[in-house]
């Protein structure tokens, strides 16, 4: 858990519990703001959302999700690092850093071998070890009408 938000209320709590998220506000942000993965219906993303191994929240001091983070795993050895996001007016904080660090570092898979995939936050997700993969690494990418990532594959 974060520090409390009791002295300042610009703080966040960040929450693994899955009971607190808040559907609404990932299906908002996903289907609405985000550059990945918008061909998913909200039926996929609650699904995704129930199905995730993990899932970690950020919440302003009056509850209100203000971003999100969920993670699949097979549970012993790799994790995928996927949605990702901070709203809009809580970027710049640290709200990311905090989502990623109780994501990764924090949580029962640190010690996992973690992927994902992004367009931006590079140097955010670096400061956690991500970093471009070696040449072992393969992916056979979505099809096309699937695969939204900034025009590239997903």
């Amino acid at each position: 858990m974060s520090p409390s938000t009791e002295l300042d209320p610009t703080a966040v709590v960040v929450s693994d519990d899955p009971s607190r998220v808040d559907i609404d506000a990932v299906w908002q942000f996903l289907s609405t703001a985000a550059y990945w993965g918008r061909w998913r219906s909200r039926a996929d993303v609650e699904a995704q959302v129930r199905g995730a191994w993990r899932v970690v929240g950020a919440y302003a001091s009056d509850g209100a999700m203000v971003g999100f983070a969920r993670m699949f795993s097979d549970g012993v050895s790799g994790a995928y690092l996927a949605d990702v996001f901070v709203l809009p007016a809580w970027r710049g904080r640290g709200v990311g850093r905090q989502l990623v660090e109780e994501m990764v570092e924090n949580g029962p898979g640190r010690d996992f071998r973690w992927m994902l995939q992004t367009a931006d936050a590079h140097d955010l997700y670096g400061t956690f070890g991500f970093a471009a993969p070696n040449t072992s690494y393969l992916e056979r990418p979505a099809p096309p009408e699937r695969a939204r990532l900034g025009g590239g594959a997903q």
